[in-house]
């Protein structure tokens, strides 16, 4: 979903990442010329959120209301059998307001990955309506958003008869630990004989954190509850293990309830609370009918039912901060971007996000604030304040910040 960024490689360092038009002193993000390209190394960070929970509560009803993908939606349990995947750009408002100072040729936002599986059902983790199946799609996503039935409707079928919201998030997780569990058994299993006879080894470290790990998840516990070193954590994320990525619960209920922190919601978010995990409420059918109107419409629309916008870019930005992202911008006339790093990252890492050479021959960035430079009007304006800076190698990134990347290859 990238495209390659190119530049001359010249004997001084080069500009990359944008301020270009006009009568600006800086050459073009992808300047024409003679000269070497950087090549095709580009990395980008685009990460993926599974989308799970019981049958029929608007998993892929949500899932579509945020792609528009279309997938199949019926009322009875195991409608959707292959996972549904899709990417949803991040929204974000800066880069329409980019657009206007630098009139570019296109405006490219960051981008996530979501990925809706059939509904577990109790005894997945044993391959229960092809739980097994399900699990596995799942293994390699960043992050999990589970939704959780709120809304009652007499024509979609619950799996156990009544709704209980906290009672099915349970069962969810029950399942999520149990085939954890299944993994680190296997897993020890296999390396306790060389750990027995080799004391000391790396082999017996890991099975006694496996014993921890075991213990914690026998306990009923998520492994994301459980405090680990930082090599312990790395061991462990070779397994992908469900229950030590982190969770955010959906909890859809219905359209009247919107905005109001009913019974079952509060005790929703009290459960989330114990875990320290995020929740967001919202009508995913409500959702799914304002994404098929025109935006004038779908305005007129969250008027009418007293919301300022759509819930969906809460859920995606909700989303967004689980996986302890943040966003920073590049503007240009070619183009004007929006580009994820983690949470921490250094002006170099952030470099790097673009191409691997901007990382290596990392000289120094030129930032402003996007508040600032939106306030000033223009690039020109902002340095005349004063409000454009430059940071080192070690300056650490701050959302919104528009970059200018110094550097030389």
């Amino acid at each position: 979903m990238c495209a390659v960024q190119r530049t001359v490689k010249g004997e001084t360092s080069s500009w990359a990442g944008g301020h270009t038009g006009g009568s600006s002193p800086y050459p073009q993000l992808l300047p024409q010329g003679r000269g070497r390209s950087l090549g095709n190394d580009v990395r980008c960070m685009t990460l993926a959120v599974g989308i799970i929970g019981l049958p029929n509560v608007g998993k892929t009803t949500l899932f579509n209301a945020l792609t528009r993908a279309g997938a199949g939606v019926a009322s009875y349990a195991f409608s959707t059998v292959e996972p549904n995947t899709a990417m949803v750009e991040v929204p974000d408002r800066r880069l329409a307001r980019l657009a206007e100072m630098y009139k570019p040729k296109k405006s490219t936002p960051t981008l996530m990955k979501f990925v809706d599986v059939a509904g577990l059902v109790k005894g997945a983790s044993r391959g229960e309506g092809m739980g097994n199946q399900f699990l596995a799609s799942i293994r390699d996503v960043d992050a999990l958003a589970m939704v959780v039935r709120v809304f009652r409707d007499p024509n979609v079928q619950h799996v156990s008869g009544g709704i209980d919201p906290v009672a099915d998030m349970a069962l969810v997780n029950l399942e999520l630990v149990l085939a954890d569990l299944d993994v680190v058994n296997r897993r020890r299993e296999k390396i306790a004989p060389t750990a027995r006879f080799k004391p000391s080894s790396k082999e017996e470290a890991e099975v006694k954190l496996l014993d921890r790990v075991r213990a914690h998840l026998d306990a009923g516990q998520p492994v994301r509850t459980l405090s680990l070193e930082a090599e312990e954590a790395l061991l462990l994320k070779s397994f992908a293990l469900l229950t030590a990525k982190p969770v955010l619960y959906v909890a859809n209920v219905d359209e009247a309830d919107i905005g109001h922190d009913t019974g079952p919601v509060a005790a929703l978010r009290a459960e989330a609370q114990r875990e320290n995990a995020d929740m967001i409420a919202l009508s995913v059918r409500l959702e799914a009918e304002l994404r098929e109107l025109p935006d004038d419409e779908a305005q007129a629309f969250l008027h009418d039912a007293g919301l300022k916008e759509p819930a969906l870019d809460a859920f995606i930005h909700a989303a967004y901060r689980l996986l302890h992202l943040s966003t920073f911008l590049t503007a240009g006339d070619p183009e004007v971007r929006a580009w994820t790093v983690r949470e921490g990252a250094r002006a170099p890492e952030a470099a790097g996000v673009i191409h691997s050479d901007f990382e290596r021959g990392f000289i120094r960035a030129e930032v402003v604030a996007f508040t600032d430079l939106d306030a000033a009007g223009s690039y020109a304006k902002a340095r005349e304040r004063g409000q454009v800076r430059l940071e080192g190698k070690e300056y650490v990134m701050k959302d919104g910040d528009v970059v200018l990347f110094r550097f030389n290859v």
